[in-house]
């Protein structure tokens, strides 16, 4: 079967696409990228989502127009990738502007903007949507989704495996081994917190919005991490919360990182961005020190995928603080990295046409197995 999978994240720079190929059991499949497309957002487009994602309120009009905007963009995407529509299905994630996580005595919630039925109509092809709102229900987080895709994709080692997406927000996907004691346990999956969001907000003031982000982690390398300042922010709540744990843009936005420049006092751009840079891959490297402490499971390999590995900087920081663990890009395998969370969101379509449900429990705490997304014919 044929699937197309659209995706954009927290980081709101655009839509990656990507046209695959599955065949055969879904938990082990077969599959071939037959295209991918990376399709950037206009820079007004990206402005007014990052807007609505920090709290900016606007009216009704204004939401259907960006709702309308989000789904042509989709659409626009989808046509680059798949121009001839040969997919039998498109999955599409829509756009993220708020996420909350659930809580004890809160269900957790999460608005992903798309018009799933006017983006059948207009590419004339089935659609599948809102893949968060059925696990919101069912009392899970929503998010992270990526890690229940992860395992049939990329598979078992002899030794736990982890997979890392450097987004806007981090996430940790946690693959036991296909031998020994583990081998009947399932994936661990949750969300780690700031990845790129609070670099790339700090980069576009620095720069009054000249740069977006912290090519090849450039401004990070010239500058001096401010460690004890990292330290006692490693200590805050959230980082030693046991999963499943989600978060986004709402709690590592721009107040957060205000909040974060207070405590850092008077230091030159460079400094922030190299503090910013070395607390990301700090959090990355005490949530697996915690993982063993917890469950005793030490990584024997990091793959690492999305933006933040072209962050040349920030991927040394990972090296350096994971020692004992082979860190490497996830396209080493195959796997191309600025696409996985497409290939993700194809992956789910695909299962969602042949009616295979995953159990989430261990990943966004849901309570059953679910179908995920809603499929739209036009």
């Amino acid at each position: 079967m044929r699937a197309l999978g659209l995706m954009s994240g927290t980081s709101a720079d655009g839509i990656d696409a990507v046209l695959i190929e599955f065949k055969g059991n879904p938990r082990k499949p077969k599959w071939k990228i037959l295209n991918t497309h990376s399709f950037v957002y206009p820079s007004s487009s990206r402005e007014k989502i990052i807007k609505v994602g920090q709290g900016l309120k606007i009216n009704s009009k204004d939401w259907l127009d960006l709702a309308e905007e989000i789904t042509e963009l989709n659409a626009q995407a989808a046509r680059c990738c798949d121009p001839d529509s040969i997919a039998e299905v498109v999955g599409c994630h829509g756009q993220t502007v708020f996420h909350r996580s659930a809580k004890k005595l809160e269900r957790g919630g999460s608005i992903q903007i798309l018009l799933g039925p006017l983006l059948a109509n207009i590419l004339n092809q089935t659609v599948i949507y809102d893949f968060r709102s059925k696990d919101i229900a069912a009392g899970g987080h929503g998010a992270p989704l990526v890690p229940l895709v992860d395992e049939a994709l990329v598979g078992r080692l002899y030794g736990w495996r982890g997979i890392l997406n450097l987004g806007g927000i981090a996430n940790l996907t946690i693959i036991p081994p296909k031998t020994g004691i583990h081998k009947t346990s399932g994936c661990l999956g949750w969300d780690c917190g700031p990845a790129n969001s609070l670099i790339d907000l700090a980069i576009q003031e620095s720069t009054n919005s000249y740069l977006t982000f912290d090519q090849n982690g450039c401004f990070a390398s010239r500058g001096k991490p401010k460690l004890n300042i990292i330290e006692e922010w490693l200590k805050e709540p959230f980082f030693h919360q046991q999963p499943p744990r989600s978060t986004g843009r709402e709690q590592f936005g721009s107040q957060d990182l205000e909040k974060r420049k207070e405590a850092l006092g008077d230091l030159s751009n460079e400094d922030l961005i190299s503090t910013l840079t070395t607390f990301t891959a700090s959090i990355i490297a005490q949530d697996l020190d915690n993982l063993f402490l917890s469950r005793k499971i030490r990584l024997i390999e990091l793959l690492v995928a999305g933006g933040g590995t072209k962050n040349l900087f920030l991927m040394k920081q990972l090296e350096r603080l994971c020692s004992g663990v082979l860190v490497r890009d996830i396209s080493e395998i195959g796997i191309p990295s600025q696409y996985r969370e497409a290939i993700v969101f194809a992956t789910l379509s695909w299962w969602h046409s042949i009616g295979n449900k995953v159990n989430p429990k261990y990943i966004t705490g849901a309570n059953k197995s679910i179908l995920y997304g809603v499929r739209v014919d036009p």
